[in-house]
């Protein structure tokens, strides 16, 4: 078997902390060229657009879009329709219902779609959802909350419609939860603070449920300066469970019992290679609707502007 030879769409801060290395650290993985309007990498063959990269780029089977999201949909479909297989960062898209001609389009044409959630490769998620799994669950909390001007530094799309806000990381937190809980859970208020000056929230608390009643709670803020908040408390009927560090870290009663370098990165390339040997995809838009309901069904206040 060939690697599968992959071009980066979107050279930004995300693409050269954690793609690069990824593909390079990933058997049956080769980064071959890179297309973006700012950015290069030495000794790579670079071009401006997906559009010059598909007409004049390298030989290429598959393409990871890590641009904005206000941009993923119309570049998928470019990839696809030249039969390559496809890659988005999170968010998958600006909104749900665009993600679902996509799918249709990939199965069509037998290539991948994989809409990618890292944080559920995180080495602690898959420990914590075991471990949930044997006990009855009370409540919920996430305390999600970051310095937006350490982690997104001059990102004005971020702020856009479509650019989520504090929902871009915020749905991390709600990837992993999706994940750890066995039962489906949805949106029952919400509370957005929008900067006067942004289309999207800076801060934002959640109220989640599931059909049994289960309370969870999520606190996401853009504002937090300090120590930075990635974290899952669950309340069960045999212990508290946490998972830090964005789901590196589990301690069960306040002792940590699983830790583990991140790796989050190099397992969605391991993931993306296995699907593209038979086109298949994966494509779970459930944190998307989450996020989407919670635009719904806010209520908005306006705090002060953000200026980066």
């Amino acid at each position: 078997m060939t690697d599968l030879r992959i071009a980066i769409v979107g050279f930004g801060k995300i693409a050269r902390d954690q793609h690069v290395g990824a593909i390079a650290a990933t058997p049956g993985a080769t980064l071959v060229a890179v297309a973006s309007r700012n950015a290069s990498l030495p000794d790579l063959p670079h071009f401006a657009t997906i559009e010059d990269l598909l007409e004049k780029g390298p030989a290429i089977d598959a393409v990871s879009l890590c641009t904005p999201p206000q941009v993923r949909r119309g570049q998928a479909v470019a990839a696809l329709a030249a039969g390559k297989h496809v890659m988005l960062e999170k968010p998958p898209g600006i909104g749900v219902a665009e993600l679902d001609p996509l799918i249709a389009m990939a199965a069509g044409l037998k290539r991948t779609l994989f809409a990618t959630w890292h944080s559920r490769y995180a080495p602690a998620v898959e420990p914590a959802r075991e471990w949930l799994a044997t006990r009855r669950i009370l409540s919920v909390h996430i305390n999600w909350k970051e310095d937006v001007r350490v982690w997104h530094p001059g990102q004005a799309w971020i702020w856009e419609p479509g650019g989520l806000g504090v929902f871009d990381p915020g749905i991390n937190a709600l990837s992993i939860l999706t994940r750890i809980l066995s039962k489906p859970v949805f949106v029952t208020a919400a509370e957005l603070a929008f900067p006067a000056n942004c289309q999207a929230p800076i801060a934002a608390k959640l109220l989640l449920a599931d059909l049994d009643g289960l309370p969870v709670t999520a606190e996401f803020d853009f504002r937090q300066t300090g120590p930075q908040s990635w974290d899952i408390s669950v309340e069960t009927d045999r212990g508290q469970m946490t998972l830090s560090g964005g789901g590196r870290r589990m301690s069960i009663d306040g002792k940590e019992v699983a830790e583990a370098p991140d790796e989050e990165y190099r397992e969605l390339y391991r993931r993306f290679v296995e699907l593209s040997v038979t086109g298949a995809s994966d494509v779970d838009l459930v944190p998307l609707r989450l996020v989407a309901d919670a635009f719904l069904l806010g209520k908005r206040i306006i705090v002060e502007p953000f200026v980066d």
